[in-house]
């Protein structure tokens, strides 16, 4: 295959600013913990519920947008696309935060069970479940047993395959490709690409939902759960990539990345908002509809209760505003604008684990507060910093990739 003579600014270089906006959002994230950790953590059961619930939605909520990114890359791999190739790099460096935020993850979820803490998880009250028939009848999968062990395996394999295909990934740095060589280039990816698309399926489309976040409300269960977490995770991490495309882009990298790509993004964008937006009404009015106590008692709370304004602030992010701002094509277009939008949906979709969160675990205010956002802030600048690192230890574009010129002339 011929190599590109290509020429770019190749290496990120971290910039001071973000070096102290990261630091600081960290600090700030730091002291917020250590703060909610005395005035709640070490409160009633009632403040200690709220306080590992507050660091459950966060951790849960950023280990898989991260891990979004990977998916991005392995559907488009699968699907041959070589449009995403001139920013590849940057959905890589987000998904190496899946192992750091991965294991965070477990530690909380695994403190947690070991502190036998019911008020989060009602499960894991032993008597409970024994006069419980519904509980009973879960007891076969909503166990301490299943969940830690396949939540290990869950977060190691993603680690595992995903530090896999950026392995593969930097051998396109290396030298140029001929048929061969780059034929068992393309294979190895579509392989591993494969292998993480079906454990993908079989964790964030099935068990992981269930386990970390369904079963918060044992009672009830919903058929459309996972493909719902799906739906919330992967379009936020499509924003998440797009965000990192264009902070690339006004600081001169990425030269070969333009307005057709920034359009598909923009695609994805509004398009998996429409289909979020279709699993969030289809579950919504099919359990309306039903009016059975066992599937309605998940959206009480919901609906009429405290979160009532939480639950339809919701939808207006993360329906009414895509579906006007980006059905334009010029809209896709405007840096200005799908920054906005970008972190508009971020934030929209870490409200909307919010309420897929506290509401089981407070029910009876809200408990929106600074603690949340100490918290955000500790994620975001620990995201920032390892991106930023992860950004500056190899090449922006692999530049004997074979699909790079398919990228660099790609046009919508």
């Amino acid at each position: 295959m011929a190599e590109h003579t290509l020429d770019f600014k190749e290496q990120f270089e971290i910039p001071s600013g973000m070096k102290k906006w990261s630091l600081a959002l960290i600090i700030i994230g730091i002291l917020a913990f250590i703060i909610g950790l005395f005035t709640k953590g070490m409160g009633t059961n009632e403040e200690k519920a709220v306080f590992l619930g507050t660091l459950m939605y966060n951790t849960i909520f950023w280990t898989l947008v991260c891990n979004a990114s990977m998916f991005f890359i392995c559907a488009t791999t699968l699907a041959m696309g070589g449009w995403q190739m001139t920013f590849r790099r940057v959905a890589e460096a987000i998904s190496t935060l899946v192992p750091i935020f991965g294991i965070i993850t477990l530690v909380i979820l695994f403190y947690v069970i070991a502190t036998g803490n019911h008020e989060i998880y009602h499960w894991l009250d032993s008597k409970q479940v024994a006069a419980d028939e519904v509980l009973k009848g879960k007891s076969g999968f909503l166990n301490v047993k299943f969940f830690v062990i396949w939540s290990i395996l869950a977060v190691g394999f993603w680690s595992l395959l995903g530090w896999r295909m950026r392995k593969i990934s930097s051998q396109a740095d290396a030298e140029p490709m001929d048929f061969n060589t780059g034929s068992a280039y393309l294979w190895k990816n579509t392989v591993t690409a494969s292998l993480f698309i079906v454990w993908f399926a079989l964790t964030i489309g099935s068990t992981l939902p269930w386990l970390w976040l369904m079963s918060l409300d044992a009672h009830w269960y919903s058929t459309m759960y996972s493909w719902y977490v799906f739906a919330s995770s992967f379009v936020a991490g499509v924003a998440l990539i797009t965000l990192w495309v264009i902070y690339l882009k006004n600081k001169g990298y990425l030269e070969y990345t333009n307005q057709e790509h920034l359009h598909d993004l923009g695609k994805f964008i509004f398009a998996f908002s429409i289909f979020w937006t279709y699993l969030w009404f289809s579950q919504y009015m099919l359990i309306w509809y039903s009016n059975q106590p066992e599937e309605t008692i998940y959206f009480k709370g919901r609906v009429q209760g405290p979160y009532k304004g939480i639950f339809f602030l919701n939808i207006i992010i993360n329906f009414v505003c895509p579906l006007l701002i980006l059905m334009k094509r010029s809209s896709k277009r405007n840096y200005t604008l799908m920054t906005f939008m970008a972190v508009l949906i971020l934030f929209g979709h870490w409200i909307d684990f919010y309420q897929m969160v506290m509401p089981s675990v407070a029910k009876d205010h809200v408990t929106l507060s600074w603690f949340d956002f100490g918290i955000l802030a500790l994620f975001v600048g620990l995201m920032i910093h390892f991106v930023g690192r992860a950004l500056a230890s190899k090449p922006l574009i692999a530049k004997y990739n074979p699909f790079l010129k398919e990228s660099i002339v790609h046009h919508t």
